[in-house]
């Protein structure tokens, strides 16, 4: 099971796992957080999400400012890109299956040291991205 948090459109989220996650995928399962164990996966449908987070741990460190910026020691894989969200927030990283016209895209963070692993980018929720 892989540790996600799902930002919905607005300021909703929900922490929790999935296991059938994959790149344009529609729909998948997410298993809340602290859910009782007798809890059944909830259904999420992607595009009712911002973006999803595959996170390192829960706790992440609310203090952490995110530096949007790539570390010369580890050259990115892929397209350099930044996202501007429609909220206003803004992510850096890399991409090798960016294409205009999906569902939404996988974006390796430039910051090393920000909580984030991966993010799935879902296009809708975006204002402007531009390769870098």
């Amino acid at each position: 099971m892989t540790k996600v948090v799902a930002r919905f459109l607005g300021d909703k989220l929900i922490k929790g796992t999935t296991d059938n996650f994959f790149s344009g995928a529609e729909v998948f399962h997410l298993s809340i957080l602290d859910a009782p164990a007798e809890q059944k996966p909830i259904e999420i449908h992607t595009n009712d999400l911002k973006a999803l987070f595959f996170v390192k741990d829960f706790r992440g460190n609310s203090h952490y400012v995110n530096r949007n910026e790539f570390d010369p020691k580890y050259p990115p894989t892929g397209l350099k890109i930044r996202v501007e969200f429609k909220d206003g927030e803004v992510l850096v990283g890399s991409s090798t299956e960016y294409k205009p016209g999906r569902l939404g895209f996988f974006l390796l963070p430039a910051d090393r040291n920000t909580n984030n692993e991966l993010c799935y980018v879902v296009l809708e929720a975006t204002k402007e991205i531009r390769i870098l």
